[in-house]
């Protein structure tokens, strides 16, 4: 590394470990300061400051208390699609009714870069006006609003987080409140209640809830929403056809959960549930799936929830079981059949009146799709419950207090990588096979045709999988949000949310010591496969291919490194916006939304990939922010992998010519900062048939054989030779 690069890091690590602002663990005075106190509020002139925990601020008109406002994810567990906190601030007036809410600041790759933000704004205003105090009081559930097309666990989480938090809060806006609702007799799951017994019985008791919905029933519900296009497109089959015929059933009552899982699988779930835990047991059948498949992307079934007062649960992945069979007697053989947790953060109490919705949801575009919901009220039977006398409840204040939110024992990111256990074996195996690759390369290089098939291969369970499957796309945002949370409020368990983005980054980081960028921008970056796969089609089709003039190529090389210096650079003052401007990638269109986006998105996407069809590997070689970034620490790996013969680049030219980035000068050597490590120079350097010092050594070899046979050497002096004793 040179003085200038080694100054050029050093100074870079000086910026970013520089002691971060004073901030507060809560950021609801810094978002309080970006907006206007009435539209949070209405009629409030200013904030007072934030005082309490969880801190809520005074919404203030002259001197008097109008309502408060405060962050949600102050108060409850706001984390979205992208693992990352979903910031929102709301504000409730003076009886602990929701008058105002504003998303603030998220990191959700969907609506970052897919969903204009006035959707998801129209979506909040449907939860505004509604009280959480009044509805325990009354027994109703949250208000029920449209789905937002596309990012449906986004706004499910930012939905939930605004209506679980102000149900947390809002007691304290009313005085005596807290108290009324507590007085009341409260009933109890019974663990001695009820005896293990068949199906139908449990079916007859109560213990078992059923849900029937014909596709009748879904053509009228939305023939009843009031969307044209959704009525428009009625379910196909006769009306009284099951579309699903559901039943729910609390297991985590001893009785009950034996009837139906048995007892060697009730015992291994009361000890992951512990004395407190609750879990829900689904069964479905039918054509439609109450599971659907959102959760494998997302993470959140978004076809199902639990409500309960204020309360709404949506379950994660990792807190999913699926269960093969029924152990209760006459149980029907299910299509599918579900094992759900409640997360113990939620208050939940499993003895009292609890709602399973059902959300059917019907494709009106190619983009867009109409949601309606189906409810099933669940009541634990007597003979499973008992009374437990009134708890006196904790006196009520006007303003702010100290209340903390109950946290869940074990750490989110834990959970996640438990619940990834599969596709985290599938990304370790495919970073052991690159790593025996890479230490193998020697023997795996000089068979031409071996290679190539394995490199094909390997691409293609990159793009297939790696990309499009598991989304675990790198991305410039990757690397901007990790230097910005150094300069601030750094984390590691912010990072490890995902598991498989943080295991590549960690294989990325240990390559650059051993091989530079090459490994990931070659071989693990879907975008890069799906390049390099185009362009080997377009080969096939006799694409003519362009060669870019070395002294234009050479010019064009740091436009990525510009690139990427500007979108340093802004997210220094603003990271929201360095993420926008990081649409440059087309990783997000092209990728993590599978090309499923508003045109100018696709088109862009399609432009770049259509320019690699004749520049191979276009976007790579001059536009990739990434790449650039790779490139700057990858100048200190530790070794050089790649051979050259001192023929190389005078008078031999074909590594040069043949180098599918440009990565090699006229003159031989390799630039480290551009190659991508696809080892095509290392197949020529052993080829025996296209590299002149190989055909050399080859023929001196040929040759010698020929004098040693001997049914050459004696020869008689003046006979005609053959071609072989020529050569």
């Amino acid at each position: 590394m040179t003085r200038w690069s080694a100054v050029a890091v050093l100074s870079l690590l000086a910026v970013l470990l520089r002691p971060a602002d004073a901030l507060a663990s809560s950021r609801l005075g810094q978002f309080l300061a970006q907006v206007a106190a009435g539209e949070l509020v209405p009629g409030a002139q200013r904030f007072g400051s934030p005082e309490g925990s969880p801190p809520m601020a005074a919404a203030l008109r002259d001197d008097e208390v109008v309502g408060y406002a405060y962050l949600t994810s102050d108060v409850v567990n706001t984390a979205g699609y992208s693992g990352k906190p979903i910031h929102t601030l709301v504000g409730l007036d003076r009886e602990g009714t929701i008058v105002g809410a504003k998303l603030v600041e998220h990191h959700e790759p969907i609506v970052l870069i897919g969903i204009p933000e006035e959707r998801i704004e129209g979506y909040i205003k449907g939860v505004v006006g509604f009280n959480p105090v009044k509805a325990a009081q009354l027994g109703q559930s949250a208000p029920e609003v449209d789905i937002v097309s596309g990012a449906t666990v986004t706004v499910l989480v930012i939905g939930d987080t605004i209506i679980r938090s102000a149900g947390r809060l809002a007691p304290r806006m009313v005085g005596g409140a807290p108290a009324e609702i507590a007085a009341e007799p409260r009933r109890m799951v019974d663990p001695q209640g009820g005896q293990v017994t068949d199906w139908l019985t449990l079916l007859g008791n109560g213990a078992i809830r059923r849900l029937q919905v014909s596709v009748g029933d879904v053509n009228q519900a939305f023939g009843r929403s009031g969307n044209r296009k959704a009525a428009e497109r009625p379910e196909k089959g006769e009306p009284g056809e099951t579309f699903i015929d559901l039943y729910v059933a609390l297991v985590s009552q001893p009785a009950i959960g034996r009837s139906l899982l048995g007892d060697a699988a009730y015992e291994r779930l009361s000890k992951r549930l512990g004395p407190d835990g609750s879990a829900i047991l689904v069964m479905g059948e039918g054509r439609y799936s109450f599971k659907g498949s959102g959760y494998v992307r997302g993470g959140i079934f978004d076809r199902i929830e639990v409500t309960q007062g204020t309360e709404t649960i949506r379950f994660r992945d990792r807190q999913h079981e699926r269960i093969a069979d029924l152990a209760a007697e006459g149980a029907p053989d299910f299509k599918e059949i579900a094992l759900f947790r409640v997360p113990a953060e939620v208050q939940f109490d499993p003895a009292e009146t609890w709602t399973l919705r059902l959300l059917a949801q019907r494709a009106i575009g190619a983009l867009d799709k109409a949601f309606t919901s189906f409810a099933l009220d669940y009541r634990l039977p007597r003979l499973y419950a008992k009374t437990r006398a009134p708890a006196a409840a904790p006196p009520a204040t006007a303003g702010p207090a100290a209340a903390a939110p109950v946290a869940d024992g074990t750490p989110l990111w834990e959970r996640i990588w438990r619940s990834k256990i599969a596709s985290i074996a599938m990304l370790g195996a495919m970073l052991a096979v690159l790593t025996a690759i890479f230490f193998f390369q020697d023997a795996l290089v000089k068979r031409e045709k071996l290679f190539d098939r394995v490199r094909l291969v390997y691409l293609a369970v990159t793009l297939v999988w790696l990309g499009w499957v598991a989304q675990a796309q790198l991305s410039i945002v990757n690397v901007l949000a990790f230097l910005n949370a150094l300069r601030t409020d750094f984390e590691w368990s912010y990072f490890l949310v995902d598991p498989l983005i943080f295991i590549l980054w960690f294989a990325v980081a240990a390559a650059l010591l051993f091989w530079g960028r090459g490994p990931f921008c070659g071989w693990l970056c879907p975008f890069g496969a799906l390049q390099e796969l185009a362009n080997r089609g377009a080969k096939l089709l006799k694409v003519p291919q362009i060669t870019v003039p070395w002294g234009l190529h050479e010019r064009l090389w740091p436009v990525k490194y510009m690139i990427f210096m500007a979108l340093f650079g802004v997210s220094l003052g603003s990271l929201a916006m360095a993420e926008q401007l990081a649409e440059v990638e087309p990783f997000k269109t092209a990728i993590i939304l599978r090309f499923m986006r508003e045109w100018w998105f696709v088109a862009f996407a399609l432009v770049l990939v259509g320019a690699g069809l004749f520049v191979e590997r276009f976007f790579c070689r001059y536009l990739c922010p990434l790449g650039a970034a790779l490139a700057i620490p990858g100048r200190l790996r530790m070794f050089d992998w790649l051979k050259r013969y001192r023929e190389c680049g005078n008078p031999c030219m074909r590594c040069y010519n043949e180098c599918p980035v440009g990565a090699i000068h006229p003159e031989g050597h390799i630039n480290p900062n551009e190659c991508i490590s696809c080892l095509h120079c290392q197949v020529l350097y052993h080829h025996d048939r296209k590299c002149p010092v190989v055909i050399q050594r080859r023929l001196k070899r040929e040759k010698r054989a020929a004098m040693a046979s001997p049914s050459l050497g004696g020869l008689p002096e003046g006979r005609p030779r053959t071609a072989a004793t020529n050569s």
